[in-house]
């Protein structure tokens, strides 16, 4: 299920919705997250929660996790807990943005150099999945939205790489792809031991090195307008069940 945000006791935290952004109780209570990645699940009264309007954010905006006993009344200790938790957030968000704002002042690119989004989404993870590439060369765009069936958010991530090298692999000029996905880069990149997805991490790396390709982390859901697109191409990907693909030139 989607996911929306909500204030909690004047708290953003991450709350279950349906895809119509409605707040989902399982027992009177909503499953909610105040990080999306650290591992832990809460509940909380739905008439506690305000959602923010704003984006339906997909599935996968959230880790696994597991449930952590809290009570919304805690004695007065926790305030210090959650004015903690309230901090990082923060910082989280400021990171985001200083991402952002690193993203908008990149220098221009190298002559003849080509620049490709690549994002993958994924429903229940694993469970259906879907990758999306928005690769820009001059005054053509292409955009690819693939659906691959059940897999794990990152193997969405992968193989969106995979396919933003493949959608211009034959002009043979050096490509910088963009990715929100820090597992990716990792892998890829940085030197990360893949644990699982072994036999696609090489396969990525190797198509990586031969066409003289780079990867760049871009904060996801931050208003960087082309990795936005290629989030959206993704999940319409898993929305449809469906594959497409279109060049698209600025006199369209």
């Amino acid at each position: 299920m989607p996911w929306v945000r909500a204030l909690l006791r004047g708290q953003k935290v991450y709350a279950k919705a349906d895809e119509a952004g409605r707040l989902v109780s399982d027992g009177g209570r909503v499953e909610v997250r105040y990080k999306p990645n650290d591992g832990r699940k809460y509940g909380a009264r739905e008439d506690n929660l305000k959602v923010v309007p704003g984006e339906i954010l997909p599935d996968d905006a959230c880790g696994p996790a597991e449930a952590v006993e809290k009570k919304e009344g805690e004695a007065k200790g926790a305030t210090k807990s959650a004015a903690t938790s309230r901090a990082k957030a923060t910082t989280s968000e400021e990171r985001k943005a200083a991402a952002k704002a690193a993203h908008d002042a990149a220098p221009p690119l190298a002559e003849g150099q080509l620049v490709a989004y690549a994002d993958g989404a994924c429903t229940g993870n694993p469970g259906p999945a879907g990758l999306g590439v928005v690769v820009v060369d001059g005054d053509r765009r292409i955009e690819i939205s693939e659906y691959l069936g059940n897999g794990t958010n990152n193997i969405a991530e992968l193989t969106a790489i995979l396919r933003a090298v493949g959608a211009v692999e034959d002009t043979g000029k050096p490509l910088l792809v963009r990715t929100d996905s820090q597992y990716a880069i990792g892998v890829l990149q940085k030197g990360w031991k893949a644990k699982a997805n072994t036999e696609l991490v090489a396969e990525v790396k190797d198509v990586l090195k031969r066409n003289k390709t780079r990867l760049e982390y871009v904060p996801g859901h931050s208003g960087v307008a082309l990795n936005e697109r290629a989030d959206e191409l993704a999940r319409e990907a898993v929305r449809s069940r469906r594959t497409t693909r279109r060049a698209i030139t600025k006199s369209e």
